[in-house]
Protein backbone atom coordinates (compact mmCIF):
# COMPACT_ATOMS: atom_id res chain seq x y z
CA UNK A 1 0.00 0.00 0.00
CA UNK A 2 1.30 3.79 -0.79
CA UNK A 3 -0.51 7.05 -0.61
CA UNK A 4 -3.01 7.75 -3.44
CA UNK A 5 -3.12 11.28 -4.81
CA UNK A 6 -6.47 11.80 -3.41
CA UNK A 7 -4.79 10.40 0.10
CA UNK A 8 -1.67 13.13 -0.29
CA UNK A 9 -4.79 16.22 -0.77
CA UNK A 10 -6.55 15.08 2.19
CA UNK A 11 -3.70 14.89 4.43
CA UNK A 12 -2.30 17.71 3.77
CA UNK A 13 -5.80 19.50 3.34
CA UNK A 14 -6.71 18.10 7.22
CA UNK A 15 -3.26 19.11 8.78
CA UNK A 16 -3.46 22.76 7.04
CA UNK A 17 -0.52 22.06 5.27
CA UNK A 18 1.02 23.40 1.50
CA UNK A 19 3.60 21.67 -0.23
CA UNK A 20 6.54 24.21 0.59
CA UNK A 21 8.44 25.30 -2.54
CA UNK A 22 11.89 26.25 -1.06
CA UNK A 23 12.03 22.78 0.60
CA UNK A 24 11.35 21.19 -2.70
CA UNK A 25 8.48 19.37 -1.78
CA UNK A 26 6.73 17.24 -4.39
CA UNK A 27 4.78 14.48 -2.94
CA UNK A 28 4.90 10.93 -4.72
CA UNK A 29 1.44 9.38 -5.32
CA UNK A 30 2.15 6.30 -7.41
CA UNK A 31 2.67 2.39 -6.12
CA UNK A 32 4.29 1.33 -8.62
CA UNK A 33 7.06 3.67 -8.35
CA UNK A 34 7.47 2.97 -5.34
CA UNK A 35 7.79 -0.65 -5.67
CA UNK A 36 9.81 -0.11 -8.15
CA UNK A 37 12.38 2.00 -6.10
CA UNK A 38 12.25 -0.97 -3.21
CA UNK A 39 13.37 -3.37 -5.60
CA UNK A 40 15.62 -1.50 -7.82
CA UNK A 41 17.55 -0.58 -4.11
CA UNK A 42 17.51 -3.99 -3.56
CA UNK A 43 15.88 -4.12 0.17
CA UNK A 44 15.88 -7.23 1.80
CA UNK A 45 13.76 -7.76 4.74
CA UNK A 46 16.24 -7.08 8.06
CA UNK A 47 18.26 -4.13 6.08
CA UNK A 48 18.86 -1.29 7.33
CA UNK A 49 17.66 2.20 5.60
CA UNK A 50 18.45 6.09 5.90
CA UNK A 51 15.52 7.20 4.21
CA UNK A 52 16.55 11.06 3.52
CA UNK A 53 13.09 13.72 3.45
CA UNK A 54 9.98 10.87 3.67
CA UNK A 55 7.35 13.60 3.11
CA UNK A 56 3.90 12.61 3.68
CA UNK A 57 5.11 8.84 4.06
CA UNK A 58 4.51 6.88 0.52
CA UNK A 59 8.17 5.39 0.01
CA UNK A 60 8.19 5.46 4.20
CA UNK A 61 5.38 2.76 3.89
CA UNK A 62 6.34 0.42 1.90
CA UNK A 63 10.29 0.31 3.34
CA UNK A 64 8.55 -0.57 6.11
CA UNK A 65 6.36 -3.14 4.59
CA UNK A 66 9.03 -4.42 3.07
CA UNK A 67 10.58 -5.15 6.83
CA UNK A 68 13.42 -3.20 6.62
CA UNK A 69 14.65 -0.81 10.09
CA UNK A 70 14.48 2.32 8.82
CA UNK A 71 15.53 6.00 9.91
CA UNK A 72 13.30 8.25 8.03
CA UNK A 73 14.94 12.20 8.27
CA UNK A 74 12.65 15.03 8.01
CA UNK A 75 13.91 18.86 7.76
CA UNK A 76 10.05 20.23 7.81
CA UNK A 77 8.65 19.68 11.73
CA UNK A 78 5.18 20.88 10.09
CA UNK A 79 5.08 17.23 8.32
CA UNK A 80 5.71 14.93 11.53
CA UNK A 81 2.29 14.50 12.39
CA UNK A 82 1.22 13.83 8.88
CA UNK A 83 3.77 11.52 8.81
CA UNK A 84 3.21 9.37 11.72
CA UNK A 85 -0.23 9.42 10.94
CA UNK A 86 0.62 7.48 7.72
CA UNK A 87 3.37 5.43 9.08
CA UNK A 88 3.08 5.33 12.84
CA UNK A 89 2.38 1.85 13.72
CA UNK A 90 5.72 1.35 11.92
CA UNK A 91 7.49 3.55 14.46
CA UNK A 92 5.48 2.17 17.59
CA UNK A 93 6.80 -1.51 16.52
CA UNK A 94 10.28 -0.65 16.43
CA UNK A 95 10.71 -0.54 12.48
CA UNK A 96 10.76 2.93 12.51
CA UNK A 97 12.86 6.14 13.55
CA UNK A 98 11.63 9.35 12.54
CA UNK A 99 13.92 11.93 13.19
CA UNK A 100 13.21 15.75 12.37
CA UNK A 101 16.46 17.33 11.25
CA UNK A 102 18.42 18.81 7.90
CA UNK A 103 19.91 15.47 6.78
CA UNK A 104 23.01 18.48 6.10
CA UNK A 105 23.51 18.74 9.94
CA UNK A 106 23.27 14.87 11.21
CA UNK A 107 25.58 13.51 13.81
CA UNK A 108 25.86 9.81 11.88
CA UNK A 109 27.74 8.37 14.42
CA UNK A 110 25.19 9.43 17.21
CA UNK A 111 22.48 8.16 14.44
CA UNK A 112 23.78 5.36 13.27
CA UNK A 113 25.12 1.79 14.21
CA UNK A 114 27.22 -0.37 12.30
CA UNK A 115 26.51 -0.93 8.93
CA UNK A 116 26.25 -1.26 6.10
CA UNK A 117 23.18 1.18 5.88
CA UNK A 118 21.19 1.73 2.55
CA UNK A 119 20.03 5.27 1.76
CA UNK A 120 16.99 5.75 -0.40
CA UNK A 121 15.29 9.01 -0.93
CA UNK A 122 13.52 11.66 -2.65
CA UNK A 123 15.85 14.65 -3.00
CA UNK A 124 15.02 18.30 -3.48
CA UNK A 125 16.42 18.94 -6.91
CA UNK A 126 18.08 21.95 -5.62
CA UNK A 127 20.65 20.35 -3.27
CA UNK A 128 20.31 16.90 -4.11
CA UNK A 129 24.01 16.61 -5.96
CA UNK A 130 25.87 18.56 -2.86
CA UNK A 131 24.38 15.91 -0.33
CA UNK A 132 25.03 12.67 -2.33
CA UNK A 133 28.76 13.82 -2.93
CA UNK A 134 29.44 15.20 0.72
CA UNK A 135 27.61 11.55 1.90
CA UNK A 136 29.45 9.28 0.19
CA UNK A 137 32.75 11.16 0.65
CA UNK A 138 32.55 11.71 4.91
CA UNK A 139 29.74 8.50 5.97
CA UNK A 140 31.57 4.95 4.84
CA UNK A 141 28.83 2.81 6.33
CA UNK A 142 26.05 4.35 3.65
CA UNK A 143 27.47 1.86 1.08
CA UNK A 144 24.17 1.37 -1.34
CA UNK A 145 21.79 4.32 -2.37
CA UNK A 146 18.62 4.90 -4.74
CA UNK A 147 18.01 8.59 -5.03
CA UNK A 148 15.05 10.12 -7.06
CA UNK A 149 16.73 13.42 -8.45
CA UNK A 150 16.46 15.51 -11.25
CA UNK A 151 17.04 13.71 -14.37
CA UNK A 152 19.46 16.27 -15.40
CA UNK A 153 21.19 16.02 -12.32
CA UNK A 154 21.05 12.03 -12.72
CA UNK A 155 22.86 12.11 -16.08
CA UNK A 156 25.65 14.58 -14.45
CA UNK A 157 26.06 11.98 -11.64
CA UNK A 158 26.63 9.23 -13.57
CA UNK A 159 28.07 10.37 -16.87
CA UNK A 160 30.59 9.08 -18.47
CA UNK A 161 33.87 10.79 -20.31
CA UNK A 162 33.55 12.69 -23.40
CA UNK A 163 29.51 13.25 -23.03
CA UNK A 164 28.24 16.41 -22.67
CA UNK A 165 26.82 15.92 -19.16
CA UNK A 166 30.38 14.40 -17.91
CA UNK A 167 31.31 17.16 -15.31
CA UNK A 168 32.69 17.69 -11.47
CA UNK A 169 30.03 15.28 -10.02
CA UNK A 170 30.66 12.98 -12.14
CA UNK A 171 34.70 12.55 -11.59
CA UNK A 172 34.18 13.15 -8.16
CA UNK A 173 31.52 10.20 -7.79
CA UNK A 174 33.25 8.36 -9.80
CA UNK A 175 36.23 8.59 -7.43
CA UNK A 176 34.52 6.55 -4.18
CA UNK A 177 31.69 5.02 -6.08
CA UNK A 178 29.82 3.13 -9.28
CA UNK A 179 26.52 5.05 -10.35
CA UNK A 180 23.98 4.36 -13.26
CA UNK A 181 20.53 5.74 -13.96
CA UNK A 182 18.32 3.06 -13.47
CA UNK A 183 14.54 4.68 -14.17
CA UNK A 184 12.90 7.73 -15.04
CA UNK A 185 10.02 8.86 -12.91
CA UNK A 186 7.17 11.23 -14.69
CA UNK A 187 6.54 14.45 -13.45
CA UNK A 188 2.39 13.45 -13.40
CA UNK A 189 2.97 11.10 -10.39
CA UNK A 190 3.85 14.19 -8.18
CA UNK A 191 1.48 16.14 -6.02
CA UNK A 192 2.48 18.60 -6.77
CA UNK A 193 3.70 18.14 -10.37
CA UNK A 194 7.50 19.81 -10.89
CA UNK A 195 8.22 20.87 -13.99
CA UNK A 196 10.81 18.31 -14.88
CA UNK A 197 11.53 14.78 -14.65
CA UNK A 198 12.91 12.79 -11.98
CA UNK A 199 15.58 10.14 -12.57
CA UNK A 200 16.10 7.00 -10.49
CA UNK A 201 20.16 6.76 -9.66
CA UNK A 202 21.36 3.84 -8.42
CA UNK A 203 24.78 4.70 -6.19
CA UNK A 204 26.98 1.72 -4.82
CA UNK A 205 30.61 2.61 -2.98
CA UNK A 206 33.24 1.18 -3.64
CA UNK A 207 35.74 -0.79 -0.90
CA UNK A 208 38.32 1.15 -1.59
CA UNK A 209 38.86 4.59 -3.68
CA UNK A 210 38.91 3.89 -7.32
CA UNK A 211 42.26 5.76 -7.55
CA UNK A 212 45.00 6.27 -5.28
CA UNK A 213 45.37 9.91 -5.41
CA UNK A 214 44.40 12.57 -2.77
CA UNK A 215 41.08 12.99 -3.01
CA UNK A 216 41.12 16.88 -2.00
CA UNK A 217 44.25 17.55 -4.22
CA UNK A 218 41.92 15.63 -7.30
CA UNK A 219 39.21 17.71 -6.54
CA UNK A 220 41.28 20.95 -6.98
CA UNK A 221 42.33 19.86 -10.59
CA UNK A 222 38.98 18.96 -11.43
CA UNK A 223 36.63 21.97 -10.07
CA UNK A 224 39.52 24.43 -11.55
CA UNK A 225 39.52 22.99 -14.86
CA UNK A 226 35.73 22.24 -15.33
CA UNK A 227 35.44 25.76 -14.26
CA UNK A 228 36.98 26.53 -17.88
CA UNK A 229 35.82 23.79 -19.76
CA UNK A 230 36.46 25.07 -22.85
CA UNK A 231 39.84 25.86 -22.54
CA UNK A 232 42.90 23.27 -22.57
CA UNK A 233 44.66 22.22 -19.71
CA UNK A 234 47.51 23.67 -20.36
CA UNK A 235 45.70 26.79 -20.11
CA UNK A 236 42.93 26.00 -17.09
CA UNK A 237 45.47 24.48 -15.13
CA UNK A 238 48.37 26.79 -15.35
CA UNK A 239 48.55 27.59 -12.13
CA UNK A 240 48.39 24.60 -10.39
CA UNK A 241 50.23 22.03 -12.89
CA UNK A 242 53.72 22.44 -14.54
CA UNK A 243 54.57 21.38 -18.65
CA UNK A 244 56.07 18.20 -17.43
CA UNK A 245 53.55 16.74 -15.13
CA UNK A 246 51.43 16.38 -17.98
CA UNK A 247 53.84 14.13 -19.37
CA UNK A 248 54.57 12.42 -16.55
CA UNK A 249 51.00 11.57 -16.15
CA UNK A 250 50.30 10.64 -19.51
CA UNK A 251 47.88 13.10 -20.53
CA UNK A 252 48.14 15.52 -23.78
CA UNK A 253 48.32 19.10 -22.43
CA UNK A 254 45.81 20.16 -25.51
CA UNK A 255 43.27 17.89 -23.70
CA UNK A 256 40.27 18.95 -22.15
CA UNK A 257 38.68 18.23 -19.21
CA UNK A 258 35.44 15.99 -20.27
CA UNK A 259 38.35 13.36 -22.10
CA UNK A 260 39.99 12.61 -18.94
CA UNK A 261 38.97 9.54 -17.06
CA UNK A 262 39.11 9.58 -13.15
CA UNK A 263 42.17 7.52 -13.37
CA UNK A 264 43.65 9.90 -15.71
CA UNK A 265 42.59 12.69 -13.18
CA UNK A 266 44.18 10.30 -10.58
CA UNK A 267 47.95 10.48 -12.46
CA UNK A 268 47.76 13.94 -12.85
CA UNK A 269 46.75 14.81 -9.05
CA UNK A 270 49.60 12.39 -7.96
CA UNK A 271 52.32 13.71 -10.34
CA UNK A 272 51.23 16.97 -9.50
CA UNK A 273 51.00 17.73 -5.98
Amino acid sequence: MTLSRSQVRDLLDRHGLAPSRALGQNFLCDAGTVHKIIRLAGIQPGDQVVEIGPGLGSLTLGLCQARAQVVSIEVDRYLIPALREVVGDFEAAGLLRIVNQDVREVAWDELLGPGPWTVVANLPYNIATPIILDLVVGEPRLRRWLVMVQREAGERLSAGPGTKTYGIPSVLLSYWADARVVGTVSSELFLPRPKVESALVRIDRLDRPRVDADFDRLAVLVRTAFGQRRKMLRRSLADLVEPGHFERAGIEPTARPEELTVEAWGRLATVAP
